[in-house]
C-alpha cells in the first residue's frame, strides 16, 4: 500500500509513490505486509466461525433445555447465544468488507467499516442478550405459576456441556491474541476482541445459570435463579457498552495511540529543514492504517525543487518510523499565519466563529 502524497507548495506537484514498511511483530523475512494482515484476517476468520458454530449449537440445546425445564437462567442464557451468533454474522461481514481498496467515493479505503460492525455486534449485545436476560429475572420473581423442577438436571447437563463449548471457543481466541502480541497490540482488532469478550462473558454467564439452578433446586427459592438471570443481564449491558463505546471512539475518528504520535512529532523536530512543528493531526482509518497530517514551517531559503526532497524524505521517514502511517500530508505553512489561524474564531469556537 502506498503512501498518498499531497501538493506542499506549488498546486499540482506531487511526490511520488512509495511502499508502506510492514507492520507485523511475527512477520518473517521477505514477507509483505499485506501477505501478513491476510494471514492475520484468515485466523480471525476461523476463530470467528469456531465462535459461531459452538455458539449456533449451543443456543439450539440452550432453548431446548430452557423450554423443557422452564428455567428462565437457562433462557437468558439461550437469548445470550442467539446474540452472540448473530453478532458473529456481523463479524464475519468485517472481516471481509473492512479490507476492500481505496476507489473514488473512499478514498481512505474501508477500514472503518471493521468499526461500524463491531458496534453492531455491542448493540446485539445489550439488545437480545442483555434485555431478554432483564426480562426472564423480572418475569420469575412477579410470577405465581407452580413450579417444576423435573428438567432442571438436563438443564444442567446442557450448561455443562455449554460450559465446555464456551471454554474451547475462549481459549481459541486467547490463543490467537497472544499469538498477535499479547493482550495489549493482539487485541487491536475490534472483531477478535469483541470474540474474546463475548466468549469470556459466555463462560461466567454459564457459570451464573448453573450457580442459579443448582441454588433453586437446592432450596426451592426461585429467586436464586432469577438473580442469576440479572446478573447476566447485567453482565452482557456492561459488555455491550464497553464494546460500543470503543466502537463509537474508532468510527468518529479516534488519533493513534499518544506514543506513535510523540514519535512523529519528533522525528518531525528532528529535521534540520524544520524550523517549527506548528500542528500535528492523526486519525485511525482502519485496523492497521493511520492518516497523519502535519502543518511545519521550513527554515528561509530553501528552493521549491528542495522543499519537495525534503517533504518525500520526511513521508519515507515517518512511514517507516510509524509503518501503519499510510496517508501522510505535509502543510508547508509560515508559524506566524498558523498561529494566527490556530487562535482565530473559527479554530477556538468563539463566538462569531465556525
Amino acid at each position: 500500500m502506498g503512501v498518498t502524497s499531497l501538493p506542499y507548495v506549488f498546486p499540482g506537484e506531487r511526490v511520488p509513490r512509495f511502499p508502506r514498511t510492514a507492520r507485523c511483530e511475527h512477520r518473517r523475512p521477505g514477507q509483505s505486509a499485506e501477505v501478513t494482515e491476510q494471514a492475520s484476517d484468515r485466523r480471525t476468520r476461523v476463530t470467528v466461525l469456531v465462535a459461531l458454530a459452538a455458539n449456533l449449537v449451543i443456543a439450539a440445546a440452550k432453548a431446548v433445555g430452557g423450554l423443557a425445564a422452564g428455567s428462565p437462567a437457562l433462557l437468558s442464557e439461550a437469548a445470550h447465544s442467539v446474540a452472540d451468533s448473530l453478532n458473529e454474522v456481523f463479524l464475519l461481514a468485517a472481516l471481509r468488507r473492512s479490507r476492500r481498496p481505496a476507489d473514488r467515493r473512499h478514498p481512505f479505503g474501508y477500514g472503518k467499516e471493521r468499526f461500524f460492525w463491531s458496534l453492531l455486534a455491542a448493540v446485539g449485545i445489550f439488545v437480545m442478550g442483555g434485555c431478554f436476560s432483564f426480562f426472564q429475572g423480572i418475569e420469575a420473581l412477579t410470577s405465581d405459576s407452580e413450579e417444576d423442577l423435573g428438567g432442571y438436571v438436563a438443564g444442567l447437563i446442557v450448561l455443562g456441556v455449554a460450559l465446555l463449548a464456551e471454554g474451547g471457543s475462549l481459549l481459541r481466541a486467547l490463543y490467537q491474541a497472544r499469538r498477535q502480541g499479547g493482550a495489549g497490540d493482539g487485541l487491536r482488532d475490534p472483531a477478535l476482541r469483541t470474540v474474546v469478550a463475548e466468549d469470556g462473558t459466555a463462560v461466567l454467564g454459564v457459570t451464573l445459570a448453573i450457580v442459579g439452578m443448582a441454588l433453586h433446586m437446592a432450596t426451592g427459592q426461585v429467586v436464586w435463579e432469577a438473580g442469576a438471570s440479572l446478573a447476566i443481564g447485567t453482565l452482557l449491558v456492561y459488555v455491550a457498552y464497553r464494546l460500543g463505546r470503543e466502537a463509537r471512539d474508532q468510527l468518529i475518528g479516534e488519533a493513534a495511540d499518544p506514543e506513535a504520535s510523540g514519535r512523529i512529532r519528533a522525528l518531525l523536530r528532528a529535521q534540520p529543514e524544520i524550523d517549527s512543528v506548528e500542528e500535528l493531526f492523526t486519525m485511525k482509518t482502519g485496523l492497521d492504517s493511520t492518516l497523519v497530517a502535519a502543518r511545519v514551517d521550513l527554515v528561509p531559503g530553501l528552493d521549491s525543487e528542495r522543499v519537495e526532497e525534503v517533504a518525500v524524505r520526511i513521508k519515507r521517514s515517518i512511514a517507516s518510523t510509524v509503518p501503519e502511517a499510510d496517508q501522510i500530508f505535509l502543510d508547508v505553512t509560515d508559524r506566524r499565519l498558523a498561529r494566527e489561524a490556530a487562535e482565530s474564531p473559527a479554530a477556538t469556537g468563539e463566538r462569531g466563529g465556525a
